[in-house]
């Protein structure tokens, strides 16, 4: 290949392409139509000398060189346009932008009205979405700009995405005040609910995936017990109104019970065994590392969050 005579708007075609899987797709996202990114594939093809994409389904997949091309090509793209548009003013009060944020609704409570007030003040031009956090599909949804930030526990990234530690967050149990067994029991609000009971009640589980089992599970397993899961939500504000109605309890974020307590009439209790408290982490593609908007959202996020750290100092950044 020669590089002096490699045409450089093809780069961005196979960026295109290697994101969106489809030339429709890739000629929408640039602009193009769909003949004229088949015109540039072939170009691409001859210029470096590989088939870069074979036909699957409705759809390209990448060859193993054009997929081992996919995260330099955009670390460079970015940093070409970190040059020559990095020195763009940022004013937040001038701003007029929209960022999307994925996370559970967690974030609806704890994150949202705080964070609209902040923007309210500082960036009035500034529109976030919350958007449901996919587990395990993260990473996806921030490389196909989808989301700009994602909010999760922490856990191991690709080296294209990056994180920050916000806050550690314990669990406590919830139950409907009035709760018949735990009243029989003569359990107050406050007091740590007995194994035996704590195990012997129904539960709800949040689990996006449906899953019935998880942090809880894990805990009492160390100390060789078990509970019963009857119900799982793929929201927390659904597992808090069903144990509001019911007997049934729940473990959930102490921030999050303690903001809905006197809300829905819940009665909050200590778990009967030790749950670590999870590091809730934000995750963002390095593309956007060094755009100024991007970084004023994230630290706006972080000081938001900041306030709901329990546990000792955090990891640093």
């Amino acid at each position: 290949m020669n590089f002096l005579t490699l045409d450089l708007n093809l780069l961005r075609v196979l960026d295109a392409l290697l994101h969106e899987g489809s030339t429709v797709k890739a000629g929408e996202r640039l602009g193009m139509s769909q003949s004229a990114v088949s015109g540039a594939l072939s170009r691409l093809r001859h210029a470096l000398g590989d088939p870069l994409f074979v036909r699957h389904g409705q759809g390209l997949r990448a060859t193993d060189y054009a997929a081992s091309l996919a995260t330099p090509l955009r670390v460079e793209l970015d940093r070409l346009e970190e040059l020559l548009c990095g020195g763009e003013r940022f004013v937040p009060h001038e701003a007029e932008l929209s960022f999307k944020i994925a996370g559970s609704d967690f974030f609806a409570e704890m994150l949202m009205p705080r964070l609209a007030t902040d923007l309210r003040r500082k960036a009035p031009g500034i529109r976030v979405q919350l958007v449901d956090l996919v587990p395990y599909s993260y990473v996806e949804t921030l490389e196909r700009y989808e989301a700009d930030l994602a909010l999760l526990p922490d856990t191991q990234v690709p080296d294209w995405v990056e994180k920050r530690a916000l806050f550690r967050s314990s669990f406590v149990a919830i139950a409907a005040r009035g709760n018949p067994r735990i009243a029989a029991a003569g359990i107050k609000a406050g007091e740590m609910l007995p194994m035996d009971l704590f195990c012997d009640l129904g539960h709800v589980l949040f689990s996006p995936e449906g899953k019935t089992s998880a942090m809880g599970d894990a805990a009492l397993a160390r100390v060789g017990r078990q509970r019963r899961v009857v119900m799982t939500m793929p929201v927390f504000s659904g597992v808090c109104r069903a144990v509001s109605v019911s007997d049934l309890i729940a473990l959930v974020p102490r921030q999050l019970a303690e903001q809905l307590s006197d809300q829905l009439a819940l009665s909050i209790h200590p778990p009967p065994m030790p749950i670590d408290p999870p590091l809730i982490i934000s995750a963002w593609h390095r593309r956007s590392s060094a755009n100024p908007a991007h970084r004023f959202m994230r630290e706006e996020i972080a000081q938001v969050l900041s306030s709901l750290n329990e546990g000792g100092e955090l990891p640093l950044p």
